[in-house]
């Protein structure tokens, strides 16, 4: 641990534990606690280093100081949160907490930053002696952030909903393709039907991710280029959210990215059995996300501009990858087959079908926040300009048509989705897999340089505190998810974010019993939107069994309710008393709701909190006499 180590430990341990003795809270203690024990050991050497520079405050040193310190505290939050959860007492929890933060990461991690913090210029990503290090430190930083956090905040609502897929594991569900359901499944098996087990399968993707474009970019770019490929993807808004929530979007980049790899020794190494790769990224990204398939009219499409690459439209592969990857997806298909083509329908159809709007403004923002205003202009510069560089293994001629590839596999993705935008709506993440076919070229900038051009060499420059700042913003949400961070507030939409559901599921369940104890029989709990109210409820009840089985959507009233519309079919659940649960007492009212049931409770009203800060009120009210079945005999939306 080292002489730093045991002072910052002893420091740590003795103001938290008289922090919590004054009643401070343990979540408050331990920000003092850490904060005293850096005044302790660094003040000093920070006087010193000011009278070694004439009194002068040196602000790049201080800024340098400052971020490794928060990194820091966002690791070592992360670590006290975990041990935390383990239903320890705060005092108790405290020790672990600090001393294998100190032991095992927290303490090397700030002792390597400090280091470094001597010489900011040493910061600069791609240039300069060490900068290895640094980008090894980031990505550390971003993984370890995610594994920490992962076991602790809660899921999101889009997270409970395929946790609850899970529930119900089938082949096929309304709105996406089954592998975030096995995926769940599988974590679940493995580490029990918690957040983490929710959650490993996005981690590991991530790490698949990861592996796959080190490898491409380092054989075209160089081994510079495949570290800092690596960064990118462990740091970029898309990538760092979608190694983290398991949602759709986890295994399709991944998926992308195996058949980036091999797609790109087949059709520019020319390796025959590389097609068999591609064939099997392909079936398991169609069992992800159907957006896949944009890679693969990419890939036709270069086949046909590509002259050496067209030789393979005479072979056998290609056509053998496809059958390949339309064996492994055709479970989706009779799955489909036997549901009236129902994801299909849902998937094209309804989205051609929506009012038209000019939306790409809104797609083009939607970039800059996947990519950053550094990632999203390194990405326009360098998709048109990356030469051949000496770190890649082939010709310059293969380079070049690699080059190309890349090209195309990112620009025919985004040209289609540019032209949806013009008549129809998009959402934020739809084209994050697609800029996988940038990631070498902008890796390439970062680690090499670029073309003489100002604009390049600012982009350069801009990379290192661009990711120190993504990192920075990153431990500050997770901390302020997990633990919370005192006066930050929750906002007016917190019914978005995962904080309170963990209280909220026990009220609503404490509810329901009090209203079945008056005729034995437990009310059917409605949350009052299309997924996200029952989906957490369930996942955070009590007895999840139980919960699969009585927790149900507003489809039952009316709205939309996708999965749990097959899931709770409306005449099954006629003559039952509901729960009705909903964030707007508006929600509740009997005038819009009088034509599903017979009659009504009173409204009644919760308030959710964490400590001593409201997050925000919640409404309930029993329903009696469920008429579902007349309603559909009658063709009641």
């Amino acid at each position: 641990m080292g002489a730093w180590g045991v002072c910052a430990l002893l420091a740590d341990l003795v103001v938290y534990f008289a922090a919590c003795a004054a009643g401070l809270s343990p979540e408050r203690a331990q920000c003092v606690s850490f904060a005293a024990a850096l005044a302790l050991v660094y003040l000093p050497r920070a006087a010193k280093r000011r009278a070694a520079a004439g009194g002068r405050f040196e602000l790049a040193w201080i800024a340098c100081l400052g971020a490794v310190s928060a990194l820091g505290f966002f690791l070592r939050g992360g670590i006290f949160a975990l041990v935390a959860g383990w239903h320890w007492a705060g005092s108790v929890a405290m020790l672990p907490a600090a001393i294998l933060s100190a032991a095992l990461g927290t303490g090397a991690f700030l002792g390597t930053g400090f280091r470094y913090a001597e010489s900011p210029a040493r910061w600069r990503l791609g240039s300069g002696v060490g900068w290895q290090t640094i980008a090894i430190g980031a990505i550390g930083v971003a993984f370890g952030l995610r594994i920490l956090y992962a076991a602790r905040v809660e899921l999101m609502p889009e997270e409970a909903y395929y946790w609850s897929y899970a529930r119900h594991l089938d082949f096929g569900y309304l709105d996406h393709p089954p592998m975030v359901a096995w995926l769940i499944a599988a974590g679940r098996a493995l580490f029990g039907d918690v957040e983490f087990g929710v959650r490993a399968g996005a981690l590991t993707c991530a790490v698949v991710a990861a592996a796959f474009m080190y490898r491409v970019t380092r054989r075209l770019f160089g081994a510079d280029a495949g570290l800092a490929a690596v960064l990118l993807l462990q740091t970029l808004p898309y990538f760092f959210s979608s190694g983290l929530l398991m949602t759709p979007d986890a295994p399709l980049f991944a998926a992308w990215a195996g058949a980036l790899y091999f797609l790109e020794r087949a059709l520019i190494e020319g390796r025959a059995r590389a097609w068999w790769g591609a064939g099997v990224c392909f079936g398991l990204g169609l069992l992800a996300k159907y957006t896949i398939l944009l890679l693969g009219a990419s890939t036709l499409l270069f086949m046909l501009i590509d002259k050496p690459a067209r030789a393979w439209l005479r072979r056998f592969e290609p056509y053998g990858a496809a059958l390949a990857a339309a064996v492994i997806f055709s479970p989706v298909v009779v799955w489909n087959a036997q549901h009236q083509w129902a994801s299909f329908l849902f998937q094209t159809t309804r989205r051609l079908a929506d009012h038209p709007q000019f939306a790409l403004p809104k797609l083009i923002a939607s970039m800059l926040v996947l990519l950053t205003p550094t990632g999203f202009a390194a990405a326009l510069l360098l998709l048109g300009r990356v030469q051949p560089s000496a770190g890649g293994s082939g010709p310059d001629a293969s380079e070049a048509r690699a080059q190309r590839w890349l090209q195309v596999s990112t620009l025919a993705p985004l040209a289609v989705y540019a032209l949806f935008s013009l008549r129809h709506e998009v959402k934020l993440d739809w084209t994050g897999a697609a800029w996988l076919g940038a990631v070498p070229v902008i890796a390439w900038g970062l680690a090499q340089g670029v073309p003489p051009h100002a604009l390049g060499a600012r982009i350069r420059r801009a990379w290192g505190p661009t990711v120190i700042l993504l990192l920075l913003l990153y431990g500050a949400g997770l901390y302020d998810l997990a633990v919370g961070i005192p006066g930050v507030g929750y906002g007016a939409h917190a019914e978005l974010v995962p904080i309170g559901w963990r209280e909220l599921g026990a009220n609503v369940r404490r509810i329901a019993e009090e209203a079945g104890g008056q005729d034995g029989v437990e009310p059917l709990i409605v949350g009052m939107d299309r997924y996200a109210i029952a989906s957490e409820l369930t996942f955070y009840a009590p007895d999840r069994s139980k919960a699969l089985r009585d927790t149900s959507s507003g489809h039952l009233l009316g709205q939309v309710g996708l999965m749990y519309e097959q899931w709770f079919p409306r005449a099954a659940e006629s003559g039952r008393t509901l729960l009705l649960v909903g964030w707007n007492s508006a929600d509740l009212e009997a005038s819009a709701l009088s034509a599903y049931v017979d009659r009504f409770g009173p409204i009644g009203r919760g308030v959710l909190t964490r400590g001593p800060d409201t997050i925000r009120p919640y409404y309930y009210r029993l329903a009696f006499g469920y008429r579902g079945a007349a309603n559909d005999a009658a063709g009641v939306p």
